[in-house]
């Protein structure tokens, strides 16, 4: 009786840290970041200075689902992306472009972070993102030259296409 016992627990131990060694676990977390009222009302601003039509979601960036895609999944902070996109500042000027680019949704901005997930699985949307929910208020520079890439306090329009993604865990 004591053997069998002692079989079954073992066989237990093993089961469960099987179990355990197969979990994965996400590295990021939500948050509850928010632009602040002006830097909305300058979006604001500038969609309406050139007639753009966007809704704002409650973080305080702007969109507009070009295409909603399709598909059930649901996305989470682990989700891998499949995207093309372009990124540019409000007078034009583009400043960085993929096309096939894998990332994770959680690594992302956090207007990418909230807006991303709007749309599904061949889905379009542009954003427009103030700078709380984009690179901030210091300058994003070239790590290896110096040169700012981004300004500090830039508002960003985005064109993203979501070509596929895993549901995450």
């Amino acid at each position: 009786m004591l053997r069998t016992l002692l079989f079954v627990l073992c066989i237990s131990v093993v089961a469960l840290s099987c179990l355990k060694s197969t979990e994965r676990s996400c590295a990021y977390s939500s948050t509850n970041v928010s632009a602040p009222q002006a830097e909305r009302d300058s979006l604001r601003a500038y969609l309406d200075s050139n007639n753009l039509e966007a809704e704002e979601h409650s973080s305080g960036f702007f969109y507009e689902i070009v295409n909603p895609g399709t598909g059930s999944d649901t996305m989470r902070l682990c989700s891998e992306l499949l995207l093309d996109y372009k990124g540019q500042f409000v007078n034009g000027q583009v400043f960085d472009q993929g096309t096939n680019a894998y990332m994770v949704l959680g690594a992302l901005i956090e207007g990418w972070k909230k807006g991303i997930p709007l749309i599904k699985k061949g889905g379009e949307i542009k954003l427009y993102i103030p700078p709380a929910l984009g690179y901030g208020y210091k300058d994003l520079t070239n790590q290896q030259t110096g040169a700012v890439i981004i300004p500090a306090k830039s508002m960003l329009i985005f064109d993203v296409k979501l070509k596929d993604y895993s549901a995450g865990y």
